[in-house]
């Protein structure tokens, strides 16, 4: 399986608070990794730093080619952010939302991304006239990962997809990142709090401590390592 993402050294910071202490990571094609750590550990602005949505020192290739500062860039090219707070634009329908994700992208194809996101997300097709800010949290949380899909990305970068959400709904998304992950060979970087839930989706995965590596390893390695659950995931 050949490298999809790469950092290297990867530095970054807000005004003069270093964030980020210099990480390497490696997501392959087709891979899911988690990144775990506490609050503060970096977490976030490693998936801003991948995204352009925050300035950063160090190297990031995306499929052999490095990328510059450029969110813009980062999107194009097959990267896709959804961020924490899942963004969605309230006022706008859920289908207006969705058309918003596929932007730069023909009508045809927009129309094929649409109904692909339906498939996946059956209740967002049954809403897709309602107002996205009528929403219940889980299903504005589908609607992030469902816009951030109707780019058909190669890459994604969920950031605390079960946050504030009921343990069922969150079982459903992360069935769907399964689904789309096994049918469409779409990569994913996931932050998430939930460290047993990560690993049990994901087949690599990073433990962050103040803007460094601390640990990493196959997911299955350090679920069963006690000393790294007790010090790094809180279980």
């Amino acid at each position: 399986m050949g490298e999809l993402l790469e950092l290297e050294n990867v530095q970054a910071a807000y005004g003069a608070v270093k964030a980020l202490h210099g990480i390497t990571l490696r997501v392959g094609a087709g891979q899911v990794v988690a990144l775990l750590g506490a609050n503060g550990a970096g977490k976030t602005t490693t998936l801003r730093a991948i995204s352009g949505t925050v300035r950063r020192s160090g190297t990031v290739r995306f499929s052999g080619r490095e990328l510059g500062s450029s969110a813009e860039t980062a999107a194009i090219l097959g990267i896709a952010h959804v961020p924490e707070g899942r963004g969605t634009l309230g006022r706008f329908t859920v289908q207006e939302n969705l058309e918003l994700g596929a932007y730069a992208r023909g009508r045809k194809q927009m129309r094929q991304s649409m109904q692909q996101v339906f498939d996946y997300f059956p209740l967002l097709g049954e809403r897709r006239r309602q107002e996205a800010g009528t929403l219940s949290g889980g299903e504005q949380q589908m609607l992030a990962v469902a816009r951030a899909l109707m780019s058909r990305p190669r890459l994604m970068l969920l950031d605390e997809p079960s946050l504030g959400l009921a343990p069922q709904v969150v079982e459903k998304i992360f069935e769907i990142v399964r689904a789309i992950n096994r049918d469409e060979k779409t990569s994913f970087l996931i932050v998430e709090q939930n460290a047993n839930l990560a690993l049990e989706v994901a087949e690599h995965a990073y433990v962050l401590e103040t803007g460094r590596v601390a640990t990493e390893g196959p997911s299955s390695k350090l679920q069963s390592d006690e000393s790294v659950r007790r010090s790094y995931l809180g279980y």
